[in-house]
């Protein structure tokens, strides 16, 4: 943290019925992993916003018969505002490398693979005294991570 920062703590957002669905599925799978457990007496609180997930791009036609390329929504992924954290979190002196570096080392292989499931994304332990900073709120309750 970087010297005289102040906690913040951010209301809690109204969201319609179906992104409530959408937080609360995602609430229970990330509960029943484990990977977040509930809290009361934060002096942190990000609230959480949930955006669409974009793949692929479909042609379709509009009102002038005009192809136009469009983005389709396949789901609903709920990430969480962490801004003000972030804010105030001192940055790391280590740079992500180049992605010219990257193909380099990937060029002649013969395979390249992606490990990016659910669990893999959240093994990084957070320390105890820190759980509390990635707090985070909605409608079903206060959360922070492990």
């Amino acid at each position: 943290m970087e010297d005289g920062f102040k906690p913040s703590v951010q209301p809690q957002r109204r969201v319609n019925l179906n992104i409530k669905e959408v937080v609360k599925k995602e609430v229970i799978k990330l509960f029943d992993a484990g990977l977040i457990y509930p809290i009361s007496d934060s002096p942190w609180a990000s609230h959480v916003q949930v955006v669409p997930k974009k793949r692929g791009i479909t042609v379709v036609r509009n009102e002038k018969d005009e192809l136009i390329p469009q983005r389709t929504v396949t789901g609903w992924r709920m990430c969480i505002d962490n801004r003000k954290l972030n804010n105030v979190t001192q940055k790391d002196h280590f740079p992500l490398p180049f992605i010219d570096q990257m193909l380099e080392r990937l060029a002649g292989h013969e395979y390249y693979c992606i490990l990016a499931g659910f669990l893999g994304y959240f093994q990084i332990p957070i320390a105890p005294e820190d759980q509390e900073k990635t707090t985070f709120t909605c409608p079903y309750g206060t959360f922070a991570y492990k």
